[in-house]
């Protein structure tokens, strides 16, 4: 994804236009749109060193951010920053908490709702674009399986179907923020807290977050015979930018 950078040119265009150009184009241009790492990668190295070389200014402030908007959320954030202290000093993490307390105060949802944010969702992260946590809240060992899904803004997970030769299917308890679920060939569903999604045996379909929202559901599988998941292809990122 190409990074748009103009603040050189609106700052220090008439002052300094080749420094202008060359953090506009070069530094926010070449080498953030990169191909080696991903944005969200390259947001927790700058933060890192900033931290580490004590440069919290309002230049720090405007990273915190692009952190976020690149899909830092607010426990990574915390967990960077109490690690970077040991590392780059007390007194320079302080002040980045400060400025990250600021960025991150307004982001409901990101804690994971009533049931709590979980672990990340590595074991099921090829089936995710973005970011997902899971917090089991039963064992499967003694009872049905429930867990609280959480989804970052813009996180679904791919088209897929519960399959089962009896019964079977899931259901979503939407416990906050605002998301989207939608069956094949049907228009999508609008989810807010409180909403509850059945989903038959066999029906292709997805379920994620709203683009500028955090969304949890708690999700269990119905029971059934020979019941088995299988992923399909990931929601296209044009008929998701259509949802509001």
């Amino acid at each position: 994804m190409k990074v748009k950078q103009t603040a050189g040119r609106d700052q220090l265009g008439d002052f300094a236009p080749q420094f202008a150009q060359l953090n506009d184009d070069i530094l926010f241009g070449e080498v953030w749109s990169g191909n080696g790492l991903s944005l969200k990668l390259r947001s927790i190295l700058t933060v890192t060193v900033l931290v580490s070389k004590g440069l919290i200014d309002n230049s720090f402030q405007f990273h915190i951010e692009n952190a976020k908007k690149n899909g830092v959320t607010k426990r990574e954030m915390a967990d960077i920053l109490t690690h970077v202290a040991f590392y780059a000093g007390w007194p320079n993490a302080w002040a980045a908490f400060r400025a990250a307390v600021e960025v991150y105060k307004d982001d409901p949802g990101a804690d994971g709702g009533m049931f709590g944010l979980g672990q990340s969702n590595d074991a099921y992260a090829r089936y995710f674009i973005g970011n997902s946590y899971l917090n089991p809240l039963t064992d499967p060992e003694e009872t049905i399986f429930l867990a609280n899904v959480t989804f970052e803004p813009g996180c679904r997970n791919n088209w897929h179907i519960h399959h089962a030769a009896k019964g079977g299917g899931q259901i979503l308890l939407c416990t906050d923020g605002r998301g989207w679920y939608q069956e094949w060939g049907k228009d999508a569903r609008e989810l807010h807290p409180g909403d509850v999604v059945y989903i038959p045996a066999e029906v292709k379909h997805w379920h994620g977050a709203a683009k500028d929202s955090w969304f949890s559901h708690i999700a269990f599988e119905a029971p059934g015979e020979d019941c088995f998941n299988e992923w399909r292809e990931p929601v296209d990122d044009a008929q998701y930018g259509k949802l509001a």
